[in-house]
């Protein structure tokens, strides 16, 4: 593992296989990530401490490796021409180095490539407001939004500034003026970056990760004044989502902050990645849409029953993750098995298997995109 070729033809095998993930690590074999399952490569010598060095001198700038000297973390961005993409990050353990490789398609998928669902195009051609787009790491996240960017640039001339760590999908210019900010290289912070993102003229913009109060708070005010902003959480649902951004804030400013959420928020689309039965990996997903009534609980400081307005609010788009997960498996999609470990209210999920009000074919698009490797998250064998 220490020529170049090496790297280039690991990193080339990950499309062929569909894999998602690379993990360089010492004294393991280099490690692909199938369809949420490591698998060795066993063709390849064991990683060692020389060899992992000489990746990490090959594919860094000496200003990205000063940086690492100094954090002992780095996160960039790393090309194949002609292949793929890939989101890189650096750590140490145990006195050696560790990177991991993410793969991130050249091409920028369509919402109905992905199968998501169709509330999202109209979502993202909102004239102003804030979108949050929530799940676990390596559920998808970035590419879901992806789909909804690339969605606005065919269908609408908007202004749009991103700002990413690192920048994962390329995006040219249609309909749309599209700039893309990388933190490290363009921008030293997602705060900075967000506040002079408003004085350029910006119609929409997208925070890639909203991780502290300066960033949620200025994000608020963004969508406040005009903008549509979108921007991810770490969250698994509407109602925590909800919760995690009103208690960043001190006390004493929270109830200014449920105010000023419940009047900005459009949606929050919640999603996770389970096994398709087959192989390959499907979404999953709780879609929450701004109502009046899902403003007014916001405000009243009641998240725990936005679980029944969504599911009373089904025609309007709205759907928890257990409804979704449900119809995945009536539709012979997942097993029950995944879709109850991903359920936030397990016993709740076995009664709604068994309701026949729930019928199938009203959920996910089986569509033939699905059986192709499509992207880092969503791909299917």
């Amino acid at each position: 593992m220490a020529k170049r070729e090496d790297l280039d033809k690991l990193l080339k095998q990950m499309v062929d296989k569909g894999a998602s993930d690379l993990h360089l690590r010492v004294p393991s074999k280099p490690m692909f990530r199938i369809d949420g399952s490591l698998v060795p490569q066993e063709e390849y010598d064991p990683t060692t401490p020389a060899s992992i060095e000489m990746v990490f001198e090959q594919i860094t700038t000496p200003e990205q490796r000063e940086i690492f000297r100094q954090n002992l973390e780095l996160d960039f961005a790393y090309s194949l021409g002609g292949v793929a993409r890939y989101r890189v990050s650096v750590m140490r353990q145990r006195g050696t180095l560790s990177i991991a490789f993410r793969m991130v398609p050249i091409k920028v998928f369509t919402i109905d490539e992905l199968s998501l669902p169709e509330i999202t195009k109209e979502l993202i051609l909102k004239p102003r407001g804030l979108i949050l787009v929530t799940g676990p790491t390596g559920s998808g996240k970035s590419t879901t939004m992806a789909a909804m960017i690339n969605h606005l640039n065919e269908n609408d001339a908007r202004n749009v500034i991103t700002i990413e760590d690192p920048i994962e999908y390329l995006h040219e210019n249609k309909k749309c003026l599209i700039a893309q900010r990388d933190l490290g290289d363009d921008t030293t912070s997602f705060d900075i970056a967000l506040k002079h993102a408003l004085r350029h003229d910006p119609d929409v913009i997208v925070v890639g990760e909203m991780r502290d109060l300066a960033t949620i708070s200025t994000a608020i005010r963004a969508a406040e004044t005009g903008h549509l902003v979108m921007g991810t959480l770490h969250t698994t649902d509407a109602a925590q989502t909800i919760d995690r951004v009103i208690d960043i804030f001190p006390t004493g400013q929270q109830q200014q902050i449920r105010l000023q959420l419940s009047q900005v928020l459009e949606a929050v689309l919640s999603q996770t990645l389970l096994p398709r039965i087959g192989g390959g990996r499907i979404g999953a997903f709780e879609i929450m849409i701004a109502n009046a009534a899902v403003r007014n609980l916001i405000r009243e400081e009641k998240t725990y029953e936005l679980h029944s307005i969504m599911q009373l609010n089904s025609a309007a788009g709205m759907q928890t993750l257990d409804h979704s997960l449900t119809q995945l498996v009536k539709n012979g999609i997942v097993t029950q098995e995944e879709a109850t470990m991903k359920s936030s209210h397990p016993e709740k999920f076995e009664k709604m298997l068994k309701s026949p009000h729930i019928l199938k074919g009203n959920g996910h698009k089986t569509s033939q995109a699905l059986n192709v490797i499509q992207m880092l998250d969503f791909r299917s064998k």
